[in-house]
């Protein structure tokens, strides 16, 4: 029941460390956020998007969910995109997924009931539409691995298909879309694939796309 306060005593440390490195640190904080980054990946608690990028505070817009998913009636992604490119005016969108994923391996697995069960339709849509692929994988973790890879790149497309990124691209707004994964068995990300104003989306949403 203690271990929470090992949380705060970590506050207080890191916020003095901060405010030696830099005595106005905080002050500058208050002035407001000018972020070139949004990230969308996975809750994972293993996985920690602004301390592997070595991100510092005020650089990256952060959302998470299970399994990194994209979906039109999400009104918490979308309002965080929508704010995120049309008031913050961010460049880079990153969807990140990772190896190993839990939402991904009960996609597979299945057994889920609830909100968890109602949340990953959308990854059993990916997984429904690829198929053949995941199944001509090896052995389970090679199924699981090769779905988050294959998921990053069909939720990039959802996202590039809503409405604010489109509007963003019709007026001419400079933003770039990219799809990670992020490996947990040595710490690296692995990008997969990009998407800009003049990508043809049919073209990188067909089955047989080969990844990098």
């Amino acid at each position: 029941m203690r271990q929470y306060k090992q949380l705060l005593l970590a506050n207080k440390a890191w916020s003095a460390e901060i405010i030696e490195e830099s005595a106005d640190f905080f002050q500058r904080q208050l002035v407001g956020q000018n972020p070139e980054f949004l990230w969308i990946g996975c809750s994972d608690s293993r996985v920690s998007p602004e301390q592997m990028t070595m991100t510092p505070p005020g650089n990256m817009f952060i959302h998470r969910n299970i399994a990194n998913l994209v979906n039109d009636d999400d009104m918490n992604l979308m309002s965080v995109l929508q704010y995120a490119v049309d008031v913050l005016g961010v460049r880079h969108i990153i969807i990140c997924g990772h190896y190993a994923c839990g939402g991904i391996r009960a996609t597979l697995d299945g057994g889920t009931s609830g909100a968890v069960d109602d949340w990953l339709s959308t990854a059993r849509c990916v997984l429904h539409d690829h198929a053949d692929e995941i199944d001509a994988q090896p052995d389970r973790e090679q199924k699981v691995n090769r779905l988050v890879e294959v998921n990053v790149r069909d939720q990039l497309i959802r996202l590039a298909r809503t409405a604010t990124i489109q509007g963003a691209f019709a007026r001419g707004q400079e933003v770039l879309l990219h799809g990670w994964v992020y490996d947990i068995r040595d710490g690296l990300i692995k990008p997969m694939m990009e998407i800009d104003s003049k990508t043809v989306l049919e073209e990188v949403g067909r089955p047989d796309k080969v990844l990098v």
